[in-house]
């Protein structure tokens, strides 16, 4: 392909993200900063991202005040760190098919960067606060949203995110009844390099419990494993005779 065949197909890509966030960019180079690793080149996105995790919080926060009034401090607190975490971050950046736009170095190319959660999550944060310095708060506000809107919607104020982690609560639960803590097993790791998966096993010995949590990490997989303990200590039979 010639040099200003490139162009045209870079120029096509980031019209088609310009149209997936609902914003046409004054200044393209803005753009292109935010959808460049370091690994790339000096103009990469991290002061960008710096400024997209503030108004990303911001606009957050104030979307579950006008929602919830009645919920307290805590409980919005709990509800927007649920809503701005990596996980929704990635998510949002699957949606938005990121990885097709993103300007890597050739080594972090090959060791698949380009489907590393930590880098999506950044470069999500990275386009909201390109969009500020393009636009204004305002602009910014609704391409968050629209991002968020549906993830707003769907909260169940019946089902409030726990201020504790699910391997917190589980050990709490059985040290309350003087039960021996879970045993976790040795993750056991698949897929390639860039799009691994962890596999841990949690056992509740007395209890005769075993569950086995996946995830892409392997703290993302202990967690939903004591998760899915609780939810069955819980569910069954409580206190053991003392």
């Amino acid at each position: 392909m010639t040099a200003s065949g490139s162009r045209v197909t870079a120029q096509s890509l980031l019209k088609a993200l310009e149209s997936a966030i609902g914003y046409h960019f004054r200044d393209s180079s803005l753009l292109e900063q935010a959808l460049t690793h370091r690994s790339y080149g000096r103009d990469h996105y991290e002061r960008l991202e710096f400024l997209g995790d503030a108004v990303l919080n911001a606009v957050v926060a104030e979307a579950l005040f006008r929602l919830f009034p009645d919920l307290p401090e805590g409980d919005l607190s709990r509800l927007r760190a649920n809503l701005v975490c990596q996980d929704q971050l990635v998510s949002v950046a699957t949606e938005l098919s990121m990885s097709r736009y993103l300007r890597l170095g050739e080594g972090e190319l090959k060791s698949g960067g380009q489907h590393r959660p930590s880098i999506l999550a950044d470069t999500v944060e990275a386009l909201y606060g390109a969009v500020w310095q393009d636009a204004d708060f305002e602009t910014a506000r609704h391409v968050v949203l629209k991002s968020f809107d549906q993830r707003l919607k769907a909260i169940d104020l019946r089902h409030l995110p726990s201020a504790k982690d699910a391997k917190t609560r589980l050990q709490e639960w059985l040290q309350a009844r003087r039960s021996p803590l879970p045993v976790y097993s040795p993750p056991k790791i698949s897929g390639a390099a860039h799009a691994q998966s962890f596999e841990v096993i949690c056992c509740v010995t007395d209890r005769q419990i075993e569950t086995r949590g996946m995830g892409p990490t392997r703290r993302a997989a202990e967690q939903q494993a004591a998760e899915l303990a609780l939810r069955q200590l819980e569910a069954g039979p409580q206190d053991k005779t003392s």
